[in-house]
């Protein structure tokens, strides 16, 4: 048992279902001798919400600074000791106390080990420090995009969101936290820091002493002046979907019976979203959804969406009678892959197709678009839609936060990660579902009129093609160096930042000349903050690039990510294959980066 819950602690309700055997008794948290000793020494404070609260002694942990998608470790190091209740405790200390004391915070998370019994934890520290309510989604459910939903349709002070994203759960695996602010997004850097910095001080964790919370049946639970209610995951954001979307023409698409689709998602959040909104609401046939259970570990699987890892979609949706629409989601829901009948969309191409079609399939933007965002390592298919639409496009650090200032100063609409991250202002989250949905809303309108078993059918297929004939098409691979060890990683990145400083334009780099090579740093045109050291990037004439930067969503270890881009207006050129397109140009760049002499990898594990 974790050491700040010495208290007497009941049994979890409704264990979350597990695909491998139960693990032993020694795989959970058991109560150690001198956790027992200090929960006898404990005091007991004030009630700050009508309960009352014990005060816990504690001691820092180190490591515990937040990256760009909240803290991650591996589970076991979250389940032992405070290590948890240390965090969570440090937010609540870094927090302005207005925003804490009376205030209501939502709960939730995808699914994965350890959440349950995290969950409790929360509950009770977010008691002990004053907050009044607490929503959490049943069962602990909340995909990351139906958090962001739901604290700005309850106007919550902000949220808990438990998750690794698409990292493998298990006792073995990873596990995550990150805290989303009141207008759902996640918490700038200006708080996490801060929370950092308590990390390193804190000596008292503030513990309600109530019980446990039955999470298995939605209704209200309260504790005095606190209460706790359990919520329907799924509502507050098929409401959302249903204002932003055309139900009705997504409906008349998936009831065809010349359309056939499967959306697999990954044993892991979306699939408690999947068949109450795509099922029961929209029509499509069951055996649309696969892996539609969430588990938690994921059914042992890596529950990250991109051709390696979504192997068993992937096969579907390359079989000779292969479905007509293909998508998985991740761990929490935030992130989406697009197929069609033997047809990969890469996320760059995808967002920009979305973003061109917006206007006149998605009701949401019916009156046009406030502007468009990427990443800066996503390739800039989409930097050509906004010009064709006459709208600002936005370069902007890897990391979803970016985008939500240029939101809410109502500077932008639609916005998009390389990484399979897709989404829009209607929340302040990247999206997995709702590329989804915006993708069948862009092929139901196209299908419009066409008559149930014609020829003419339109495919994810033609209208990609007929977006290259257009705007051109950006080629764009990723390799990703998994589990790298940490310090040659570090210092290859330091290697190529001195190989872009002393670079000059016009200088050779194989066949391609240099227009810069900077490591890119971000200026905030809202609120004028920096960002820095963003990823080391050589850009040549012909608006060919590769860029290198470590990526900081891994619990463990290191990952190189390598982006390699390359334009192609010529529409007879445009169905090479990207490797064999890219392939002079991913040569130069391990030529130039070295990585096999620093990383020892002759391959990358992944290729997207």
């Amino acid at each position: 048992m974790n050491s700040a819950l010495a208290q007497s602690h009941s049994a979890v309700v409704a264990r979350g279902q597990f695909s491998g055997a139960e693990k032993s008794p020694s795989a959970r948290r058991n109560m150690s001798a001198a956790a027992a000793k200090r929960a006898k020494t404990t005091t007991t404070a004030a009630a700050g919400a009508g309960v009352a609260v014990k005060i816990l002694p504690t001691t820092p942990i180190d490591g515990q600074k937040t990256g760009t998608s909240g803290l991650r470790k591996k589970a076991a190091v979250f389940s032992s000791g405070n290590y948890l209740a240390n965090w969570v405790q440090s937010l609540f200390l870094a927090l302005p106390s207005e925003e804490v004391v009376g205030s209501a915070m939502v709960l939730g998370g995808d699914g994965r080990w350890y959440n349950r019994e995290a969950a409790q934890i929360i509950i009770k520290l977010a008691a002990g420090n004053g907050v009044s309510k607490i929503y959490v989604g049943k069962d602990g459910y909340l995909a990351t995009p139906a958090a962001s939903a739901v604290i700005r349709a309850r106007k919550a002070a902000g949220g808990f969101i438990m998750s690794a994203s698409h990292n493998p759960g298990g006792p073995e695996e990873d596990w995550g936290i990150k805290f989303n602010y009141s207008a759902g997004e996640p918490a700038p850097e200006k708080i996490t820091d801060k929370i950092y910095g308590f990390t390193q001080t804190v000596s008292e964790l503030k513990m309600a002493d109530i019980p446990d919370v039955d999470l298995s049946k939605c209704g209200v639970t309260k504790f005095g002046d606190f209460e706790v209610e359990v919520i329907d995951p799924v509502t507050d954001y098929l409401e959302l979907a249903k204002e932003v979307f055309d139900f009705d023409l997504i409906k008349s698409l998936l009831t065809r019976s010349d359309f056939s689709m499967k959306f697999d998602a990954m044993h892991a959040i979306t699939g408690a979203y999947a068949k109450p909104i795509l099922v029961d609401v929209l029509g499509a046939d069951p055996s649309s959804c696969i892996n539609d259970t969430p588990l938690e570990d994921f059914g042992g699987g890596h529950p990250d969406p991109n051709l390696t890892y979504a192997e068993e979609l992937v096969k579907i949706m390359y079989a000779k009678d292969a479905p007509d629409f293909g998508a998985a989601s991740d761990g929490d829901g935030d992130r989406n892959m697009i197929l069609g009948n033997n047809f990969f969309v890469t996320p760059s191409d995808s967002v920009a197709i979305i973003a061109a079609n917006a206007q006149a399939c998605i009701p949401y933007f019916k009156g046009g678009l406030k502007g468009l965002a990427r990443s800066m390592p996503t390739a800039a298919a989409l930097d050509r839609v906004a010009v064709a639409l006459g709208v600002e496009c936005f370069e902007t650090p890897t990391g979803w936060k970016f985008f939500g200032n240029l939101m809410d100063a109502g500077r932008l609409s639609i916005c998009g990660e390389e990484s399979f991250g897709t989404g829009s202002d209607h929340i302040r989250e990247k999206d997995g579902p709702w590329a989804v949905l915006a993708w069948l809303s862009i092929l139901a309108h196209r299908n419009k009129g066409i008559p149930d078993g014609s020829p003419d059918k339109v495919t994810v297929a033609q209208i990609t093609k007929e977006h290259w004939a257009k705007y051109g098409r950006n080629f764009f691979s990723r390799y990703d160096y998994e589990g790298c060890e940490s310090e040659p990683c570090e210092a290859m990145v330091e290697h190529l930042r001195a190989v872009a400083a002393a670079a000059k334009k016009g200088d050779k780099f194989g066949p391609y000349e240099l227009d810069f090579a900077d490591d890119f740093e971000y200026v905030d045109p809202i609120d004028g903050s920096v960002a820095s050291k963003q990823g080391v990037r050589f850009t040549f004439s012909d608006g060919s690039r590769f860029i290198f930067r470590l990526s900081g969503t891994g619990s463990s270890g290191a990952t190189v990510r390598m982006y390699v881009e390359q334009y192609e207006a010529d529409v007879g050129k445009q169905d090479v294959d990207a490797q064999v397109a890219l392939a002079p140009l991913i040569k130069v760049a391990l030529e130039t980066s070295k990585l096999t002499t620093f990383t020892g990898r002759q391959t990358p594990t992944v290729i997207t």
